[in-house]
């Protein structure tokens, strides 16, 4: 056994052996090391190997999906090595004969189809990067899904596009890996990386392997793909072909994304925006949670890839919101249309998964299900007087027509399903005549062994004889020991267990046979009406995927309308220009955390950068709303170009072809790069790529150095954007001298949080007005952070020696008047507040309680009179 393990292994010496052993999956050597550290189970020792103790653990085949999503969300790729004959087979050639086995799967990141290692609501991606003529390609394919896609890349988009995709594996070949030039790209995904030789990114193989793989005789008809793209597609579908032992998916044909076709937002502005998750990880609190009304599975996986690739053709985009307003303005029709695409099942991952043969009678019943419902949505969006838009449609048609298949599944399925089926019992009763009669004489014949227990407990008169049933010696009579005396010759002893004893009799042995063959076969038959069943799915698989894909769009549609229903959000209006023009704008994550909170209305602002003002200066303390009012313009932007409504009054926006964000920073501490450096390298990435139709965000530029360094850095990037990129963009800072550029720099323009001074407090107005900020009012953020109130005073003192001089004297004044200590010292009182005044002293004589109506009402006018 221990050499027909290290043989299989050495074939798979990346990937943790799961070697069956009867009930369990077992783990040897190293890999059972491994496996009980992550997994958190006991590590034992069988055997020995060259005079050392072998390591074992094993998990339960029955169980093992939990633990294999563990192994896998910990980096580990997986070989399923499973028993490929009954170990009744193998004992005929000899008493000590190893059961044949082999590796059936190779389970990776990229490539899991179950249901029980997926999120529902999400895309799983396998993607490829190949190098050939000098380009780079990019493919993906969502193995659970059969979405499959190519795209030409360069280095400088590559990070985008991957952080777009965010796949769970990543293939590149082992030579473009060394690349120095994307050095920095494979760092920021070596979690996901799965080098692969090089060889196996030749585009000629690929281009021959996609075309032997779709039967078509050139691939011009799905797209005009470049060597690149083809070397990567096919790389995919070569890896899918090895880790699933020679079995494919379906698999879409390819589609091609055009350069340009959606808007570029890099890593770094993913992250800053916090589109899909926020800065910690977490989905809760992102833009996409808080958007999501979706009611399916397939339409999250959909929403979440149209948040991430905004489009950037106008017309597509307006085909979009069409399909959104009209739902947004039929109540009745949206949500008769939400309710009946809820009881519709994931269909496209059942159906890859019976197309790769992993499929259960539970992936059929999906499939029922779903294509039941068709009907209904068709009737409800093909209703004559409707003057439903394009979207909708198209959506119709691609619904299809399913009923002679749906009529068959249903009739085929029984209504309580196993989970796999070799479980059996999934069929219908009366679908099948034969299986009928076999289960029927199964049925019978247990009645005649319940009959026969009876008789043979009569005749013994041991009352609790019992016939009973287990894998290792089939079926028994079985008895307490101490009874074991009364039973007769007639009965033939098998077992003496330490409380009973067991027989057979050979009227017994015959019964026995009888159930166990009508079992088998009742199981053989079921399990061939199962393939003809699967057959007849994926036969039509292109129909079922061309539903799955509407029923998708529907949810996301009539979900976006659902949206903007309830928020009351508005259509955007979306065209070529480079306007940018936002009334009564709103941020879509804050206002939503105060509506929960029920902390009060969101404060909107407008927001133009039209040409002659493309670049705010946006000036005003902490606190004041200057990161929440930059980020919600970029996130009204995405929204629009997704193709939703957006949170403002009115939106008028030329199309955003890349979207760049710089709003705080943290240390980069694996690379050893400083907050100061993450913001400097991100601030190069912006004024490298920008240009005129991009949208640009920057916050507190500069403030991670030395006072003059920031501010000469600010002022040189505000001129850069302005004279080189010449984008839309938006600048907050606290350096105030920036100001100035807008006497010599035209189509800046200065704007500033408002905020109100009360009694000595600052009240933040979080409106957005023109001109500059005269004041950070840091100190009083200060203060209510719960600065000692030593410090704040020392502050105030400070900021006043330095408001009243220039800065290198007044820091000479202030090292020269700086006594040890002199922070702890107590401050003393203002004199307003020492010398008590008239009024003060009067009050501190009176007692309220002490004092009739007539006297209050003497000591309010005396007061007056004192005041």
């Amino acid at each position: 056994m221990m050499a027909q393990y290290l043989a299989i292994k050495r074939a798979h010496p990346d990937c943790l052996l799961f070697y069956r052993m009867g009930d369990f999956y077992e783990l040897f050597f190293d890999d059972a090391v491994k496996a009980s550290a992550a997994l958190d189970i006991t590590l034992t020792k069988r055997g020995k190997h060259l005079g050392e103790d072998i390591s074992m653990c094993g998990v339960p085949v029955r169980a093992y999906e939990a633990y294999l999503a563990k192994l896998v969300r910990s980096g580990f790729k997986v070989a399923i090595g499973e028993q490929m004959e009954d170990p009744a087979e193998a004992k005929k050639r000899g008493s000590k004969s190893v059961v044949a086995r082999d590796v059936v799967r190779v389970i990776t990141a990229g490539t899991l189809t179950e249901d029980t290692l997926l999120d529902a609501r999400a895309h799983n991606y396998l993607a490829a990067v190949a190098e050939a003529q000098g380009g780079l390609g990019l493919a993906w394919v969502d193995v659970s899904t059969g979405d499959f896609w190519m795209q030409p890349v360069s280095a400088k988009t590559l990070s985008a596009a991957l952080a777009r995709l965010s796949p769970g594996e990543l293939l590149v070949g082992d030579r473009l890996l060394g690349s120095e030039t994307l050095f920095e790209v494979w760092a920021d995904w070596k979690v996901v990386l799965s080098p692969l030789p090089s060889a196996r990114f030749d585009s000629e193989n690929a281009r021959r392997r996609l075309e032997a793989l779709y039967g078509v005789g050139a691939l011009d008809g799905f797209g005009s793909f470049s060597r690149p793209e083809l070397a990567a597609g096919g790389a995919l579908v070569d890896y899918i072909e090895l880790t699933q032992k020679g079995k494919l998916p379906r698999l879409s044909p390819p589609k091609r994304l055009a350069e340009g076709a959606v808007m570029e937002i890099d890593a770094a502005t993913r992250r800053n925006l916090e589109l899909a998750e926020t800065l910690t990880g977490e989905r809760k609190g992102s833009l996409l949670a808080t958007i999501d009304r979706t009611v399916s599975g397939a339409g999250a996986r959909l929403l979440a890839a149209q948040l991430a690739a905004p489009l950037t053709l106008p017309a597509e985009i307006d085909r979009r919101l069409d399909m959104v307003a009209f739902l947004a303005e039929h109540d009745a029709i949206r949500e008769t249309l939400r309710e009946t695409v809820k009881r519709c099942p994931d269909m496209e991952r059942a159906l890859s998964r019976l197309s790769l043969g992993r499929g259960g009678p539970r992936d059929l019943a999906n499939i029922r299900d779903a294509l039941a419902e068709i009907p209904d949505l068709r009737n409800l969006l093909s209703q004559p007087a409707l003057d439903a838009p394009p979207g909708l449609a198209d959506c119709a048609l691609a619904l299809g027509e399913h009923s002679v298949l749906a009529d068959r599944l249903k009739r085929a399925l029984a209504p309580d399903l196993p989970l796999n089926a070799r479980d059996g019992n999934f069929i219908a009763e009366g679908y099948h005549p034969a299986l009928d009669e076999t289960k029927a004489l199964r049925s019978e014949t247990k009645g005649v062994l319940a009959r026969l227990q009876l008789r043979y407990g009569e005749e013994t008169g041991v009352a609790s004889l019992k016939i009973s049933h287990n894998n290792i010696i089939g079926y028994h009579i079985e008895v307490p020991s101490k009874q074991a005396d009364k039973m007769g010759d007639a009965f033939i002893h098998r077992q003496t267990m330490a409380t009973s004893a067991r027989y057979t009799t050979p009227e017994l042995i015959e019964l026995a046979g009888r159930i166990t063959g009508a079992v088998e076969r009742a199981l053989a038959m079921e399990l061939e009406l199962f393939e003809d069943l699967v057959r007849e799915v994926t036969a039509r698989a292109a129909e079922i995927a061309q539903a799955a894909a509407a029923l998708a769009l529907l949810d996301v549609s009539s979900a976006l309308a659902h949206l903007a229903v309830e928020k009351r959000w508005s259509r955007p209006v979306i065209d070529d220009s480079n306007a940018f023009d936002i009334k009564g704008g709103r941020h879509p994550v804050v206002e939503a955390a105060l509506d929960a909170a029920h902390s009060g209305a969101f404060v909107a602002n407008d927001c133009d950068l039209s040409e002659a003002q493309r670049l705010w200066l946006v000036t005003g303390p902490n606190m004041a709303g200057k990161s929440t009012f930059l980020r919600q313009n970029a996130l009204i932007a995405v929204l629009a170009q997704m193709g939703s409504f957006v949170p403002a009054d009115s939106a008028r926006l030329g199309v955003v072809d890349r979207l760049f964000s710089r709003v705080g920073a943290a240390d980069d501490l694996a690379r050893g790069r400083s907050t100061f450096m993450v913001e400097m390298v991100e601030t190069a990435a912006i004024l490298n790529q920008s240009g005129p139709r991009a949208l640009v965000i920057l916050d507190e530029i500069g403030r991670g150095t030395a006072t003059f360094d920031g501010l000469s850095i600010a002022w040189a990037v505000v001129e850069h954007l302005h004279e080189v990129n010449r984008c839309r963009a938006l600048f907050a800072t606290h350096y105030h001298e920036l100001t100035r550029l807008s006497s010599k720099l035209a189509s800046l323009s200065c704007h500033m949080m408002k905020v109100k001074e009360w009694q000595g407090d600052v009240v933040f107005l979080h409106e957005v007005g023109s001109g500059a900020a005269d004041r950070s009012y840091g100190i009083h953020v200060a203060r209510l952070a719960g600065l000692p109130p030593a410090v704040v005073g020392r502050a105030e003192e400070v900021l006043a020696i330095l408001e009243k001089s220039d800065q290198a004297s007044g820091m000479a004044k202030l090292a020269d008047d700086l006594p040890l200590f002199a922070a702890m010292a107590p401050r003393a009182k203002p004199a307003s507040v020492a010398k008590p005044s008239a009024v003060e002293e009067a009050l501190k004589e009176v007692n309220p309680d002490d004092l009739s109506a007539r006297q209050a009402l003497d000591l309010i006018y005396e007061l007056k009179r004192k005041l």
